[in-house]
């Protein structure tokens, strides 16, 4: 690419339309062939909250296709940068594609300007994109992430939600989002604690996600015949943190055993 002769500014997808358009995804193609929207797969429930150190993002595993299982080991919690983390519900592709490209676009602007987006600044950016995919929205591929990241210069954790027409929401304390996330935001109400610590935050996220796929169908839980256990990322001052499988499993175990023998 030759950047002196096209765009010169700090926007990768204004970049893009500039260099090179052919690049640029398109899906409405597919609504002129076929004529309606072929079946794909959504992810499902997410969760975001805020703690003590940060916020934390967590999502189950999850991809259904009608009443179909269309994958059981999806990603939906994708760090976007080193301070800011983007999980996804709706439509699994356009989803994951918009994740993994606003990633590129915080990494260009922060070559081309020398510092990174403040972090209102990024979730603004994804709003944006959001509002750009309204079309596919109206035809079934709408994409309805949470956002979440630690604010380096007020030093706390912040989550934001999002409709399909790009608007953006934050939230003070915790949010859901995807078919179980109205169960999953019901726990959250009786188990958030302000200042939670990591371990009370992970705790606080795992049953929420319990207790989301024990009354929705498409929420995946714990399997532990497979070993799939939901993702949870945290965001704080140092970094990304991923939680490893083996302390998901134990928080659940706990979980598990404090409902099946209350009071003890």
């Amino acid at each position: 690419m030759r950047f002196w002769d096209g765009y010169k500014g700090s926007s990768f997808m204004e970049l893009l339309d500039a260099e090179c358009p052919s690049l640029r995804p398109n899906i409405h193609h597919w609504f002129a062939e076929v004529g309606q929207l072929p079946e794909t797969a959504h992810g499902t429930t997410c969760v975001s909250m805020i703690f003590s150190d940060g916020a934390l993002v967590a999502a189950d595993r999850l991809a259904t296709m009608g009443h179909q299982v269309a994958s059981r080991e999806i990603e939906k919690v994708y760090a976007t940068d080193a301070h800011s983390l983007m999980a996804i519900a709706g439509a699994a592709g356009p989803a994951i594609e918009m994740a993994r490209l606003i990633g590129v676009q915080f990494e260009h602007r922060e070559k081309i300007e020398g510092e990174p987006l403040e972090l209102e600044g990024k979730a603004n950016t994804l709003g944006q994109m959001i509002r750009q995919n309204l079309p596919a929205a109206m035809q079934g591929l709408a994409v309805v992430p949470l956002f979440a990241g630690f604010d380096l210069r007020r030093r706390i954790g912040r989550v934001w939600k999002y409709e399909i027409t790009g608007g953006r929401y934050e939230e003070a304390e915790f949010d859901s989002v995807g078919s179980g996330s109205i169960f999953a935001r019901e726990s959250l109400k009786k188990s958030f604690k302000t200042n939670a610590t990591r371990e009370e935050a992970i705790a606080i996220a795992i049953e929420a996600l319990t207790d989301a796929a024990d009354e929705d169908r498409a929420t995946g839980g714990v399997d532990l015949h497979r070993g799939i256990y939901p993702r949870v990322k945290m965001c704080k001052a140092d970094g990304i943190e991923e939680v490893g499988d083996e302390e998901i499993a134990q928080v659940y175990q706990t979980i598990m055993s404090n409902r099946r023998h209350p009071g003890e």
